[in-house]
């Protein structure tokens, strides 16, 4: 019992004491307080007390295109916390490959009456993916927030990292290094922050040719094969449009025989978990998460709310984080 007290305090930041008072029924705790600590019992796995069941749990449906890439993890933390120390409950939905589509999810969370619901890397990014869901979300006017770039006109609010500062950013670091000949993967010819990336690097130079532009899959698998395709086309720099595709041309120059960094550098773009412990620690664009994911609650729990929030686009400042993965260019 103490130790559930303990997890259910530090995971709404209040005291021990203040949670005893809620399962005990006590007065002297405010609303929105009771609500939290009762959401971070539904969240922790606990049961709760027979007095308190027959309160309605408030669900946020919090829904991810993978768990792969650590990036989406690292946005659930975020997101499923703040959420939490609101006295909403995260319900996590991810698609699967062949799987449970992000319509199906909307229909399941439709039928549990969910408050509001935050996407991330979903369909709306992608201009020729189905996207009636989202009507749907609209028309019942269900509060939605959207994470990174989306298509125009679906008219919910978004909480983005600025592709465009991402690509100046790892494309000067490249430039600096003397890097003439710098190639770039990015995600499917619909998707939109590849498209914002693309822009910018082509706003940078201007002679990009098409040959050092390389679409894939975002896994690690089709960075590689995405790289490979670059490096045979002689480029020493390569800007990936994720750390997965970035790790993926890592392993594409070493399987043609090339160092990294010694011959070709390589710039992920996202920080995710564990990118300063691969070999060699991967130079990347971080993305501002917690900032980022706090925005999405704040900007979803306001519509909860009742208030109206505009559906504009707010961008947050990506950091270029340099480590090991890139070196001056090799002279030839």
């Amino acid at each position: 019992m103490t130790r559930r007290l303990a997890q259910v305090a530090k995971k709404v930041g209040v005291s021990e004491a203040t949670v005893s008072r809620v399962l005990n029924g006590k007065p002297g705790v405010s609303d929105s307080t009771r609500q939290a600590v009762l959401s971070a019992l539904d969240v922790l796995g606990y049961e709760r007390p027979t007095q308190l069941r027959g309160e309605r749990a408030r669900l946020v449906g919090l829904v991810l295109p993978e768990l792969q890439n650590p990036i989406f993890p690292a946005f659930a933390e975020v997101i499923g916390g703040a959420l939490a120390q609101l006295g909403l409950t995260p319900v996590l939905c991810t698609q699967t490959k062949g799987g449970v589509s992000e319509a199906d999810y909307v229909e399941l969370l439709l039928q549990q009456q969910v408050s509001g619901v935050v996407f991330a890397g979903g369909l709306y990014a992608q201009a020729d993916a189905p996207h009636d869901h989202y009507r749907q979300l609209a028309d019942r006017k269900i509060p939605v927030v959207l994470v990174n770039a989306a298509i125009e006109h679906l008219g919910f609010p978004c909480v983005s990292c600025d592709d465009a500062v991402a690509v100046e950013q790892a494309w000067r670091h490249l430039d600096s290094l003397g890097h003439e000949r710098i190639g770039l993967v990015l995600g499917p010819g619909d998707h939109m922050p590849s498209g914002r990336k693309l822009a910018a690097a082509r706003a940078l130079a201007p002679d990009l040719p098409d040959e050092h532009i390389a679409r894939a899959m975002f896994s690690l698998e089709g960075g590689q094969a995405a790289a490979t395709r670059l490096l045979d086309r002689g480029v020493t720099g390569i800007i990936c449009a994720s750390d997965p595709l970035a790790l993926g041309a890592v392993r594409a120059a070493r399987r043609k025989g090339l160092t990294v960094p010694g011959e070709i550098s390589v710039v992920g773009y996202d920080d995710s978990a564990f990118m300063n412990c691969t070999e060699p620690p991967l130079t990347t664009v971080r993305q501002p998460i917690e900032a980022m994911g706090r925005a999405a609650v704040e900007l979803l729990n306001a519509q909860i709310g009742g208030s109206s929030v505009t559906p504009e686009e707010l961008l947050f400042e990506p950091e270029l984080v340099v480590r090991g993965s890139t070196a001056q260019a090799p002279r030839h």
